[in-house]
Order: structure tokens, then C-alpha cells, then sequence
């Protein structure tokens, strides 16, 4: 008897724990999703969701192997649970037509969210119809969808995965507080419009860690809003470098949110168009820059390894009048230990507003030379230090 029921007991365990295994762990092709990458499995994923955000204990989302279509979808919160685990052994991929998108600007949304983590995988934004679509004059073309975007949320997480021919940009981090990337690869063509790699906007206590990142546009880019950012261990080119801003863009409105609190650690640039760029437009604003360190940092024949444009333009499209002047305001930007080679010949090029200029701007052992000659550095309406060797000679 006593044999008995202690057989009983032991296969009561392993029911429970094969109930609380179900709970706990969600397959999405249990919910329907196909691993054929031509069925929509946006339903399926989303039922998934569903399960794990009512769930009062942590749950891991399971994307095995395979080629997984999503049409769109948007992961809504806020949820019950604020520990979901997504874990992607497989591909995630986009219509190959824009069209074909169920909302033309977007793809894959979390909002309001908490406590969620995306582990491994590929995502697959296949941007090629609409690149070409932009490549014709006069066609009207949406902006695009983001591959992964995160609105409104916070202490989330994102590791080791790979994001390739995004539409628009690859990730964006929009709204959100305590966000960490690590091990990040991001893949697009050099010649693809608008794919910023990532996109911090209205965002606190955001770090990102170790990432590769080719593609046509910013590497990183810092919008309004931004604070207590840090990069470190980031790989950059082909692109447009690590870039604050654009600020003070017609529709930001006079008070936009300054950015402050930046610091980007130990990168390389290859081959990238730009390094450490801030970039504001030449209109009237309240917003600013300030507290910004760019320290340690490898530049491979970059074409403007440091730069400051106050009279960004970007195609002469849209500029403010002549003459007119950037109400942005920055101070207390300091670079530290870049060095490396320039494609230009202007090496550092800090270009201010007359009406606000730079101040409190510092250079430390900075050695950055020119191929085809000495390379120069040029300062308008900036004020600030250098100590150390400097390479070019510094104009401040």
C-alpha cells in the first residue's frame, strides 16, 4: 500500500510539473504558426501573447527553427506578467512587398511592456522593393516600418540578435526606460535609405553593448528626449556614424527635449561616413546638448571623424532661410582618445550656431591623420580646451 501510494504521489509531481512546463513555456507552432515563411503566423504569435501577458508567472515564447512570415503586430500591454521571455531559434521574416504590411509603418511593435526580452534570432525586414521605390524621383513612397520597435516601456532586453534589410530603421526605442541591447548585428546595404541601425528617442537609462553595425544610415541615432545613454563596444561602418540629433527639425516645435547625459566608449568606424556627429538645423529652439563624452574611439578612414553641424540640411531640402541661425544649444562635450585615419582633410570640424555658440567643448589626445597631407581642424563660434598631443592641431 505504502508502494502504492508513493507511486501515486510521484506521478501527481509529474503531471504538475508537466502543467506548470506548459504554462510556463509557449511553442508559437502550437498556436498555428507556420515555419514555411509563406503562412502568416502574426495570428499565432499573437495568441501566444496573449497566453504569456494574462499569465501570473514568468513565460518563455518559443520561435523554433524555421521562416516565420509576419505580416504585422503589435505586442500590447500592459500585462499581468513582467517577465516573458522571447526565445528565437528561427527567422522572422517581412513581406517582401511594403504593401503587403498591414500598417505601411509597421511591422513589429511592443507597447507599454514590461519586463520583456528578446533572445536570439534573425529578422529579416526585406527593404529592397521599397528602397528602389525611393530611389525614383517623385514617387510617392511611405517612410517604411521599423524591423523592432519598443514604445512606451520598460526594463527590456535585447541579445544576440540579427536584423537584416530593415525597411526604415532597424530598431527603435521610443519612450522607454531601462533598455539594454547586447551582441546586436545589423545588416543593410551602404547605398539603403533612411535604415538607421538604432534609434533612441524620449528614452532614460538606455545602454547598448557590443553591437556590429553595417548599414546605410546612422549607425545609432540619439533623438530629442534622450538621457543617461550609454554605448560601448559598438562597430560602425558602412554608415553615417554615431549621430545626435537631427534637433531643432521644422515640427519639433520651439521647446523640444534637449539630450544629455551621453557616453559612447571604446567604438571603431570603418569606412563610415561620419564618427561622432552632432547635427541640429538652423532654426529657432529652446533644446540642447550637453554632457556628452565620446572616449576611446578607432576611426579606418572615416570622412569626418568628429563633427558638430549646426546647419544640418540634409539634400538642400527644406532649409531654413539664409542667415538664419541654431537655437540649440551645446556644452560640455568632450572627446577623448580618438584616433585614426580621415578621408578628409578636415578631420575635425566643429561648425556652431552664431546665436548659441558651442561652449565647454573638450579634446583630449586626439591623433588623427590625413593620407594625402596634414590633416586640419576647423572650429566656427566654439569655445572649449585641449591638453595632450593633438592631431591636427586643435582650433579651439
Amino acid at each position: 500500500m505504502a508502494k502504492l501510494i508513493f507511486t501515486c504521489l510521484i506521478l501527481q509531481l509529474i503531471s504538475l510539473h508537466s502543467l506548470a512546463s506548459s504554462v510556463n513555456y509557449l511553442n508559437v507552432q502550437n498556436y498555428g504558426a507556420k515555419p514555411d515563411g509563406i503562412t502568416d503566423s502574426s495570428g499565432p504569435f499573437l495568441q501566444a501573447w496573449g497566453k504569456a501577458c494574462s499569465s501570473s508567472q514568468s513565460v518563455t515564447i518559443h520561435v523554433p527553427a524555421g521562416n516565420f512570415l509576419i505580416t504585422g503586430i503589435t505586442f500590447s500591454g500592459p500585462c499581468k506578467n513582467t517577465n516573458i521571455k522571447f526565445l528565437i531559434d528561427g527567422t522572422i521574416i517581412a513581406p517582401s512587398t511594403y504593401t503587403n504590411l498591414s500598417k505601411p509603418n509597421q511591422w513589429i511593435v511592443f507597447d507599454s511592456v514590461e519586463g520583456v526580452s528578446i533572445n536570439g534570432g534573425t529578422f529579416k525586414g526585406r527593404g529592397e522593393a521599397l528602397w528602389n521605390c525611393k530611389s525614383v524621383k517623385h514617387h510617392h513612397c511611405p517612410d517604411g516600418a521599423p524591423t523592432l520597435m519598443f514604445t512606451n516601456s520598460k526594463n527590456i532586453a535585447i541579445n544576440s540578435i540579427t536584423s537584416i534589410n530593415s525597411k526604415l530603421f532597424h530598431t527603435v526605442i521610443l519612450g522607454c526606460d531601462g533598455v539594454t541591447l547586447q551582441d546586436v548585428n545589423i545588416i543593410a546595404p551602404e547605398s539603403s535609405p533612411n535604415t538607421d541601425g538604432i534609434h533612441v528617442e524620449s528614452s532614460t537609462r538606455v545602454n547598448i553593448f557590443r553591437a556590429n553595425i553595417k548599414t546605410g544610415d546612422d549607425c545609432i541615432s540619439i533623438g530629442p528626449g534622450t538621457s543617461h545613454l550609454w554605448i560601448e563596444g559598438v562597430n560602425c561602418g558602412p554608415g553615417h556614424g554615431i549621430s545626435i540629433g537631427s534637433l531643432g527639425k521644422k515640427g519639433q516645435g520651439l521647446n523640444v527635449d534637449g539630450v544629455r547625459n551621453v557616453t559612447v566608449k571604446t567604438t571603431v568606424f570603418a569606412g563610415a561616413k561620419n564618427g561622432f556627429r552632432i547635427k541640429t538645423w538652423s532654426t529657432k529652439s529652446r533644446g540642447y546638448v550637453k554632457g556628452v563624452t565620446f572616449i576611446n574611439a578607432m576611426m579606418k578612414n572615416v570622412e569626418n571623424p568628429i563633427i558638430i553641424d549646426q546647419h544640418y540640411c540634409p539634400d538642400n531640402n527644406g532649409c531654413p532661410s539664409k542667415g538664419s541661425s541654431s537655437g540649440i544649444k551645446i556644452s560640455d562635450v568632450k572627446y577623448v582618445g580618438i584616433r585614426g585615419t580621415s578621408a578628409s582633410q578636415v578631420a575635425v570640424n566643429l561648425d556652431c550656431s552664431s546665436s548659441n555658440p558651442c561652449s565647454q567643448i573638450g579634446m583630449r589626445d586626439i591623433k588623427l591623420t590625413y593620407t594625402n597631407g596634414r590633416s586640419q581642424a576647423y572650429c566656427k563660434n566654439a569655445q572649449g580646451i585641449s591638453l595632450g598631443y593633438m592631431v591636427p592641431p586643435s582650433c579651439l
